[in-house]
């Protein structure tokens, strides 16, 4: 079922880092007719792609941790438990992301791509999109500190054993939406991928 919306106004509110797009819109009803004329604010960031390393001759994965600032409020750490992500550049495809992204994030080059989803982050206030993958690599010799300075990023890498990643997944040390849906996506297909990766 289709409906219809308009945009009444729009008008850019803040521009920083990120850009702020408020909007006065309607939309048709399941009941029939319109809505009254509503504002929202949505958060404009860019579009991502995130990517799990996988390593299926070893069966471990490549694991990032980092200080996000979206976490100081809560009553843990900041400093998250993630897979390699960034936002796409104008002009990139998601491919050259995901390998630009693990070379900088990761210190390691994929050998294999497998998409996994693209999913809105949270369509409620974002227009943001994440295009999800798995990736295979060799993570023979992977791990240290990484990131660019430029880009404030800290990033401490670390190749952990699927089995330790799991139960980080299950007692909450991974807490982040991308890691968590990679993850159990590849839980799900770990057996094929080594079938097939192998």
């Amino acid at each position: 079922m289709k409906f219809g919306w308009k945009t009444i106004a729009h008008e850019i509110v803040y521009q920083g880092y990120f850009r702020i797009e408020k909007y006065s819109l309607q939309h048709e009803l399941y009941a029939g007719g319109w809505s009254e004329t509503f504002q929202r604010e949505i958060f404009e960031r860019g579009s991502a792609v995130a990517v799990l390393p996988y390593d299926p001759l070893h069966d471990k994965v490549i694991l990032i941790e980092q200080f996000r600032a979206g976490a100081i409020g809560t009553q843990q750490t900041p400093w998250l438990k993630e897979i390699v992500a960034g936002i796409i550049d104008p002009g990139e495809s998601h491919r050259e992301v995901a390998e630009r992204e693990t070379m900088e994030e990761a210190g390691c080059r994929i050998l294999r791509l497998e998409k996994i989803s693209q999913y809105y982050v949270s369509p409620g206030g974002t227009t943001e999109q994440c295009v999800l993958f798995c990736g295979q690599v060799d993570s023979e010799g992977v791990g240290g500190v990484f990131g660019l300075d430029h880009e404030f990023e800290d990033i401490l890498v670390e190749t952990v054993d699927l089995e330790q990643a799991r139960r980080w997944l299950q007692d909450g040390t991974i807490n982040s939406a991308a890691s968590i849906i990679g993850l159990q996506w590849l839980l799900l297909n770990r057996d094929r991928l080594r079938q097939e990766w192998l």
